[in-house]
């Protein structure tokens, strides 16, 4: 899973500089923490007793190359968030990106796409906000400033800030994002509206459904108006009967699934749901050593580190993985399927790397639950490939939210979507 530029007359100077000083201030990250902790700048470590989550701490204008064609003004942030893991209220500081499109802000500010990512690593390195986009989405952030939308992008929790990354949980991720939202509206209140879309890929589709599913109890005061998900990574808990497809094992058993995403799984998610245990003690000496690779690079290095050494899920861990993946199930799982404002899901029929029958299980309990569902297919398209397709209709599908229009609903024509396809050759990124 995974996961140009109006840029001032500066830019190549700007992006000398801002290398310069990265290189400078960044400490490397080490293979003994289990965190992935290190590697960015003193910007993402905060001094002294945070504030109220929802808070900004600070907020730096930062250039790259990475940034998407039609980015006027780059502010990178650190604010203050809720702890998704523990869920006491504990304050935790989490950084990220606000993207501002070119010309003057309208009446009332840009409204909001708030971008949330895909998979990218655990390590603090992987941060978008350190790390920047890569092309695939450099390119569909672009559609949106061009549509006249500011961006704001989280990092999630522990990823850029010190401690563990909780890979894929809702409630963390979910947190991450709308206080997020909280803190830049407060910050920039002439600049940003509060009028928002939740957009999300992979791993950003299930933060984007988590904080849409947390905000009307933890951040009432946001107005979200919709969601967009692709390539849905997320799962609903589902006490009812419900038309549901099984879900093969190589997307749920760390043990059968892409050695990649097993170890960002142990690592991240599981470590941080067992705070007080080491996930070594799960680990073979091929998985620690795997592991070490993961708390110091990001995802692709960790593909391509596979494939050198031959690795693969069922070599990685020992007989105390399933004691060490107990807490797993019930905090990746939603509550429910309800989600109360319209929601935009794109999956390409091509998709083995999310696979499609868990995103037609999550279309289905939410369309169960009463949530408005638009579900487009793509057949051909892969699980990148289906991101930049499925702007030309999500895009429209946000319009009419903005202009308080009704949204086509197409629950009542769910049908699971069978065997995954092979992948249509010839287009950008459908690998």
């Amino acid at each position: 899973m995974l996961d140009t530029r109006l840029f001032f007359p500066s830019f190549l100077a700007c992006c000398i500089l801002m290398v310069a000083i990265q290189t400078k201030a960044a400490s490397l990250p080490q293979a003994d923490s289990p965190y992935g902790d290190g590697g960015t700048s003193a910007f993402y470590t905060p001094d002294g007793a945070l504030p109220t989550p929802g808070t900004m701490i600070r907020t730096e204008a930062f250039s790259t190359p990475h940034l998407p064609d039609g980015t006027a003004r780059a502010i990178r942030t650190l604010y203050s968030a809720t702890d998704g893991v523990e869920d006491n209220g504990t304050a935790i500081a989490v950084s990220g990106q606000i993207l501002l499109p070119p010309g003057k802000p309208p009446r009332h500010g840009w409204p909001i796409v708030a971008w949330e990512h895909g998979t990218t690593g655990i390590a603090d390195i992987c941060a978008p906000s350190w790390r920047g986009y890569s092309p695939r989405d450099r390119v569909y952030l672009a559609h949106w400033l061009a549509a006249g939308f500011a961006i704001v992008a989280t990092d999630y929790q522990g990823l850029g800030t010190p401690g563990p990354h909780p890979y894929l949980l809702y409630r963390p991720e979910g947190y991450s994002v709308l206080d997020g939202l909280s803190a830049a509206l407060k910050q920039f209140p002439t600049l940003l509206r509060n009028q928002i879309v939740l957009v999300g890929q992979s791993q950003g589709s299930g933060a984007a459904l988590g904080a849409a599913w947390l905000a009307p109890t933890h951040a009432p005061a946001l107005h979200i108006l919709g969601v967009v998900a692709t390539g849905v990574v997320a799962d609903f808990h589902i006490t009812a009967p419900a038309r549901h497809t099984a879900i093969p094992a190589v997307y749920t058993d760390p043990a059968q699934m892409d050695a990649a995403f097993a170890i960002l799984r142990v690592e991240g998610t599981d470590q941080s749901l067992n705070p007080t245990r080491n996930a070594d003690t799960v680990l073979t000496p091929a998985g620690r050593d795997y592991a070490r690779q993961a708390r110091t690079s990001c995802l692709h290095d960790l593909f391509t580190y596979a494939d050198r050494t031959h690795v693969s899920a069922s070599t990685l861990f020992n007989a105390g993985l399933a004691d060490y993946e107990k807490r797993h199930d019930a905090a990746f799982q939603i509550p429910d399927g309800h989600i109360g404002v319209p929601v935009f899901v794109g999956t390409g029929l091509a998709d083995g790397e999310a696979g499609t029958a868990g995103q037609y299980n999550a279309v289905a309990a939410m369309c169960d639950a009463g949530t408005r569902v638009e579900w487009h297919e793509y057949p051909g398209l892969t699980h990148n490939g289906a991101v930049n397709a499925s702007v030309q209709d999500s895009l429209p599908f946000v319009k009419r939210l903005i202009r308080n229009r009704p949204v086509a609903s197409t629950c009542a024509t769910l049908i699971q979507p069978g065997p995954i396809q092979q992948a249509t050759p010839g287009i950008r990124w459908n690998n």
